[in-house]
């Protein structure tokens, strides 16, 4: 049985409360200061944490924060038993990865209709290519990912 929308909205905002008290938890473990915000944006909960120094919950392109992602996600799906595609954002790292990553993704655009040859992208991380995917896909063309984790990346192809 689908859920209504309202249903929905209820279920995500849930996972958003659960991710928040984990997340407050862990800032106070670590005696970090920093302020949530949870919203629901399109089909997931998102959750981000703003505070002055958080480098360290970021990491060296992010590693940090993907890690964080899966354990917020872990303990949503302890509490709710439902499997969360929650997605975290620090100091609006991601926010701003996203941004990039679509500007890149339109110049890689204009350069297949340009050259009529596909072209490759450095290995990116899931939320990554999915970004650069969407992009490409809104430009109408198609791309694909190929090669295997942590080396997974982006062939954007010819129409």
């Amino acid at each position: 049985m689908a859920l209504s929308e309202a249903d929905r909205i209820k279920l995500l905002e849930r996972e958003g409360d659960v991710a928040a008290d984990y997340l407050e938890e862990l800032l106070d473990i670590a005696d970090l200061d920093g302020d949530l915000d949870m919203d629901v944006e399109g089909d997931r909960a998102a959750v981000s944490i703003v505070g002055a120094d958080l480098a360290q919950l970021i990491g060296q392109h992010g590693e940090v924060l993907d890690a964080l992602q899966e354990l917020t996600r872990l303990a949503v799906y302890r509490d709710t038993g439902e499997r969360s595609r929650l997605m975290l954002d620090v100091s609006g790292f991601r926010a701003n990865r996203r941004s990039t990553l679509v500007a890149l993704a339109a110049e890689t655009v204009t350069k297949v209709r340009e050259s009529g040859e596909s072209v490759s992208l450095k290995p990116m991380s899931p939320f990554e290519r999915k970004v650069v995917h969407d992009a490409v896909a809104a430009a109408g063309l198609t791309s694909e990912s190929e090669g295997i984790e942590p080396r997974r990346y982006v062939v954007v192809l010819p129409a």
